[in-house]
C-alpha cells in the first residue's frame, strides 16, 4: 500500500467553487456590472511640447450632439446622454448585457491647472478627442524701482 500526500486545502475546495458560483450566478455581479458600465475607457497623455494635455475618449454609439463636456481649474467632465429607445419588439433573454447606451460620465483630473477656453474637442469613429491647453505659468516679473532724487535744504 502506498501513501500519497494530503492536500490539506482539498476540504477548502468546494467553498471556494461555491463562493464562485455565487459571484457569477447570483444577484449580485449585475449590481456591480451596473457600477462599472457607466464609464468609458480614455487615454489622457501630454503633448511632446508639454503645452498641453490630450484626452481620447472611447464614446461609441453616441451622437456628437449627445455628447457635452465641462472643464474649470484642472478638472475635465466628458458627460454623453441619450434619451432611452424603448424598442417595440421583445427582445430574447440576456445572457450578458453590457452595452450601456442611456447615460455614460466621467470625470479626469489633470497635475495642472488648464486653460477651459481653449479646449478644442473632435468626434471621429465614436472616439473624442479633447486638446485641453495648461495655463501658461505666470513668471515673476522684475519691478524696477524709480529713485526719486531729494533736495537737501541748505
Amino acid at each position: 500500500m502506498s501513501i500519497t500526500p494530503r492536500d490539506p486545502f482539498d476540504a477548502l475546495m468546494p467553498l471556494r467553487e461555491a463562493m464562485s458560483r455565487l459571484f457569477e450566478e447570483s444577484f449580485v455581479t449585475p449590481r456591480f456590472e451596473m457600477l462599472t458600465t457607466h464609464s468609458f475607457p480614455l487615454d489622457v497623455y501630454e503633448s511632446k511640447d508639454k503645452k498641453q494635455y490630450v484626452i481620447e475618449a472611447s464614446i461609441a454609439g453616441f451622437k456628437p450632439n449627445e455628447i457635452h463636456v465641462t472643464a474649470e481649474e484642472n478638472v475635465v467632465r466628458i458627460h454623453a446622454s441619450r434619451k432611452e429607445e424603448k424598442e417595440e419588439k421583445e427582445r430574447d433573454t440576456y445572457i450578458r448585457h453590457e452595452r450601456y447606451t442611456n447615460e455614460v460620465d466621467r470625470t479626469v483630473s489633470l497635475p495642472t491647472r488648464i486653460n477651459a477656453d481653449k479646449i478644442q474637442a473632435s468626434y471621429e469613429s465614436g472616439v473624442l478627442t479633447l486638446q485641453v491647453p495648461k495655463v501658461e505659468e505666470v513668471k515673476a516679473k522684475q519691478i524696477p524701482i524709480k529713485v526719486k532724487e531729494t533736495t537737501i535744504p541748505q
